[in-house]
């Protein structure tokens, strides 16, 4: 079959976006894993696909998939990719719309500069949400938030809608995120695996980002790594509620006003291309 496709990226974060909104796609972990192949595919950090909702009040359904072919839960820079892939194809004329993923509601609004804001709902910090197995550890705490032994380390933990474990580095570039990345990935306290962020507090408005992605690698951007960088850089009392966060693709703003409210991230959206492949 030949199926049409958007490549979009946020951040230098890119997507393959698919509009399932007309019929089902009905495409298995085989075609995702070859639209995200960057050498026999389109390629791709993640596969979008929008569908329409049958909910009240909900605009479209958002379905994520990692290049390896395992539907997600979460993503920031693919949710303002898909704002503006919803505008670009005259899916809907809003500038505020709701969408909703495998287990959270989403708020997404166009700003006038092009730029989109994501409502990313409020972090989740009960560690069974996570999920998180802390049995038998001993956790620091500093400023009311615990810091958690872990591969060396001390990495905070929450939920942006999918699992994030954070620590804190002197010098983001020069840490090695490509070998400490996949150990905290994988640790076995973590039921569904967990993406690690990396994060250089440069000031309390400001911090240097990498995150290695769950199902992915790292990446040049994360959108929930940076919304649980910041969330957990408040939380332990070495940042404002309003911080720019600087990754290796580009410059995100989060938002997060404490306990109980949503965090609000805003960044860039962009089409690259559209094609047509054969699967």
């Amino acid at each position: 079959m030949k199926l049409r496709f958007t490549k979009m990226q946020g951040a230098g974060n890119d997507f393959v976006v698919l509009d399932a909104t007309r019929e089902p796609l009905g495409l298995d972990a085989n075609a995702m894993r070859l639209l995200g192949d960057r050498r026999f595919g389109v390629g791709a950090d993640q596969i979008l696909v929008v569908e329409r909702s049958s909910k009240p009040g909900v605009d479209f359904g958002y379905r994520i998939f990692n290049n390896s072919g395992d539907e997600v839960e979460q993503c920031g820079n693919g949710a303002r990719c898909f704002v503006r892939y919803v505008h670009e194809r005259g899916l809907t004329d809003k500038t505020t719309i709701k969408v909703e993923t495998m287990n959270t509601l989403l708020e997404l609004r166009l700003q006038p500069d092009g730029r989109v804001t994501v409502d990313m709902s409020p972090p989740i910090f009960e560690l069974a949400r996570v999920p998180f197995d802390a049995n038998g550890l001993e956790p620091r705490r500093l400023n009311g938030f615990e810091l958690w032994p872990l591969d060396g380390g001390e990495v905070a933990v929450l939920s942006m809608g999918n699992p994030h474990a954070v620590q804190r580095v002197n010098e983001v570039d020069s840490t090695p995120v490509e070998s400490i990345g996949p150990r905290i990935e994988r640790h076995p306290r973590f039921a569904r695996k967990v993406n690690a962020g990396f994060m250089q507090v440069i000031s309390r408005e400001s911090i240097r980002l990498r995150v290695y992605e769950r199902g992915v690698g790292e990446t040049l951007a994360c959108g929930t790594g940076a919304c649980a960088a910041v969330v957990s850089g408040i939380r332990l009392g070495w940042l404002d509620s309003k911080v720019d966060v600087e990754t290796r693709g580009g410059q995100l703003t989060i938002e997060w006003e404490g306990l109980g409210k949503s965090v609000f991230m805003t960044g860039p959206a962009q089409t690259v291309y559209e094609g047509e492949i054969e699967l």
